[in-house]
């Protein structure tokens, strides 16, 4: 009796999804809300079901463990209705404890926190390929170690290393380069104008002006660093 039930109410959810008109009411209800009760009434059907066949003739452990899966049931929709929300939670917990990952809490905006050593690391996307910069406001240009640029399709052999430039190591010679595409979090820039240094002569690649000035702002707020993209 109890899995004619059930099966009568999924299949009274089924119809109602695939075969009633989205635009006609089911007992003053939309067809996809009427779809999910039939559906959550299957479920408890099946549920009560179970618990009156395994505790037959023990009522109070039964409640007990229908109040139990009650709350189970309600804990995951809970999960499951804030899901958005918690994601957001956990990725602003991940990147308080990881240097460098990029919390994007709005379309366009991207916020990274400072590292124990007073610099801002930024995970980006360069042309397809993973990359860490220093966040660097001197760099006139973004500046690419050569060997990360293999990672991002510029071949170095023919590069010309005619462009000087001042790092933390010194004055060094770059070679000037395109980047299709660069991007941090939610904010994309393309044919980003960057600088391959030479062989051994950088240890960190620096996020640079030729990215910073295509951006609507770029603030310091409580140790974090939040850039802004221009709306396209």
């Amino acid at each position: 009796m109890t899995l004619l039930a059930v099966l009568c109410l999924l299949g009274a959810a089924l119809y109602a999804l695939v075969a009633q008109d989205p635009a006609e009411m089911i007992l003053g209800l939309p067809p996809e809300r009427f779809a999910d009760l039939a559906f959550y009434a299957a479920i408890a059907v099946a549920l009560t079901g179970t618990l009156s066949a395994q505790f037959r003739g023990q009522w109070w452990r039964g409640i007990q463990a229908l109040a139990v899966w009650l709350l189970l049931l309600a804990g995951f929709a809970t999960i499951y209705s804030y899901r958005f929300e918690l994601a957001v939670v956990g990725d602003r917990m991940l990147t308080e404890f990881i240097p460098g990952r990029v919390q994007v809490s709005k379309p366009g905006e991207a916020t990274v926190v400072r590292r124990r050593d007073g610099h801002f690391i930024v995970d980006a996307t360069a042309n397809g390929a993973r990359l860490t910069f220093i966040f660097d406001t001197g760099a006139t240009s973004v500046v690419v170690r050569a060997e990360d640029a293999a990672h991002i399709g510029v071949k170095t052999e023919g590069l010309v290393y005619d462009v000087p430039v001042s790092t933390a190591n010194g004055r060094t010679l770059t070679a000037d380069v395109r980047i299709p595409t660069l991007s941090v979090g939610g904010i994309t820039e393309r044919n980003v104008r960057a600088l391959i240094a030479r062989p051994g002569s950088l240890r960190e690649n620096l996020l640079g002006q030729s990215f910073l000035e295509r951006l609507a702002s770029y603030t310091v707020e409580n140790n974090r660093l939040v850039m802004r993209g221009r709306v396209q």
